[in-house]
């Protein structure tokens, strides 16, 4: 066996293909310790259980759950040996450059195409297997988290055990706080690490300003905290899970020009004398206690979303009411303008046929009246015409018996006998404008006699 490796170096290989299970197990199984999963599943289950496993290798397509969710279960465990774990994914694409972007991005440590597995299994496994190897013994000596500063699980449980044998020796009250990032998970699987580490840095920065020289804070999990707090009473240790918690909500992230706010979950147990046997058991009471809390910061929050939904539903049903009421009102609106534009219509109508009816009948009335003036004209003429004619005729007769009598009297003087020259008597003898103005006289007299009868 190579003295590259260690005889425990245990590996799993995970991949839905026996014939890559069966090249894998026969390219490593010289050196290391070989576990294989036929699916992403079948590895968490076996991660899980199994804490000398210091290297993955898993295939990316495989069913029901593939490398991409394995790697995630993997870099979001509370448990730092997992979280820390190397993972090399393990392909078939063609689009190598691609693939290995891709996973390098999701959190992969590194990344081998099968096409080339043969030539680089082995020397990638040697290298990932020796650095976890030195990266434990150096966690194992270290106590400092190296990307908050704070203590690591290490440092917090060694400073533990110390804090519950001291106020088990003395009697003192010894209190444990448990603080998670919300939604953080959730955050690192969209945005990846370059997004989470700057937020768990401020929040390692807001407990380091809060905590006193004897309290002991302590990174552990991809966003968990805790704080040993020696002679905490548990009303003043609550208050300052309190602070936090409003004092991170006042913070936030720039992330592409967003604001990204920053929420905790905080539960604290205290250890009366004797609760605690050793810090294993009050780390683990503090989980359920934090877990307890993301239960009901859970419930909680699904009650808050109930009761929004239910006022936004009311202040839909509202708003439709009230649109309701507003388009009746228009309805009622246009109905009421509808029928009094009818009627106005109506009224216009009735107006300008009125009007028809008066011009007509002032036209009528004209008509009559120019008739009447016509027939008045027209019997006026006639009458002036038989007027015309009645003195026309009267006006023969008039001469006709003028031109009678002179013939009469001429006549009668024809017929008168000669006298003698000297015994006749001298007789005047008118002229004949006398004559004439006599007749004309005795024929005015008549014809005004005349008149003065037809006119009776």
């Amino acid at each position: 066996m190579s003295a590259q490796a260690s005889p425990s170096t245990r590996i799993l290989f995970v991949d839905d293909s026996k014939v890559m299970l069966k090249t894998a197990a026969k390219i490593l199984k010289a050196e290391f310790d070989v576990i294989t999963a036929v699916d992403g599943n079948d590895a968490w289950a076996k991660l899980e259980k199994d804490h000398d496993i210091q290297v993955l290798f898993t295939d990316i397509n495989m069913p029901d759950c593939d490398g991409y969710e394995l790697l995630k279960f993997v870099r979001t465990s509370d448990d730092p040996g997992l979280n820390a774990m190397p993972v090399i994914l393990v392909t078939g694409a063609d689009d190598d450059q691609s693939a290995r972007q891709t996973a390098l991005d999701r959190g992969a440590t590194d990344f081998i195409n099968k096409k080339s597995l043969g030539e680089e299994l082995l020397p990638r496994a040697r290298a990932h297997a020796r650095y976890q190897r030195i990266s434990r013994q150096l966690q194992a000596r270290s106590t400092i988290d190296p990307v908050t500063g704070l203590a690591n699980e290490h440092g917090l449980v060694d400073r533990l055990e110390q804090d519950i044998a001291y106020a088990r020796r003395h009697e003192h009250d010894l209190a444990l706080i448990r603080i998670e990032i919300d939604h953080l998970v959730a955050l690192y699987e969209a945005r990846g690490n370059q997004v989470v580490e700057p937020i768990v840095i401020q929040v390692a920065d807001l407990i380091r300003s809060r905590i006193r020289k004897e309290d002991t804070a302590a990174h552990i999990g991809l966003g968990g905290f805790a704080i040993s707090v020696p002679g905490g009473q548990l009303q003043g240790v609550e208050a300052m899970a309190t602070w936090l918690r409003e004092h991170a909500q006042a913070m936030s992230l720039d992330i592409d020009g967003h604001l990204l706010g920053i929420t905790l979950t905080t539960a604290v147990v205290g250890n009366a004398p004797d609760t605690w046997v050793n810090a294993a058991d009050a780390l683990a009471r503090s989980q359920a206690a934090i877990d307890h809390a993301r239960q009901q910061a859970a419930r909680e929050r699904a009650r808050r979303k109930a009761e929004e939904q239910a006022t936004r539903e009311q202040a839909q049903r509202l708003a439709e009411e009230r649109a309701a009421q507003e388009q009746a009102r228009r309805r009622a609106e246009e109905q009421a303008a509808a029928e009094q534009a009818q009627r106005l219509a109506e009224e216009q109508a009735a107006r300008e046929q009125a009007r028809r009816q008066a011009e007509e009948q002032a036209a009528r009335g004209y008509a009559q009246r120019k008739a009447q003036e016509q027939a008045a004209r027209e019997q006026a003429q006639e009458q002036a015409a038989r007027e015309r004619a009645r003195r026309e005729a009267e006006e023969r007769a008039a001469r006709e018996q003028a031109q009678a009598a002179e013939r009469e009297r001429a006549a009668a003087a024809a017929r008168a006998p000669a006298p003698s020259p000297r015994g006749r008597t001298r007789v005047f003898k008118a002229s004949w404008p006398q004559r004439l103005f006599a007749f004309l006289r005795d024929q005015g007299s008549r014809f005004m006699r005349l008149f003065r009868r037809g006119g009776r």
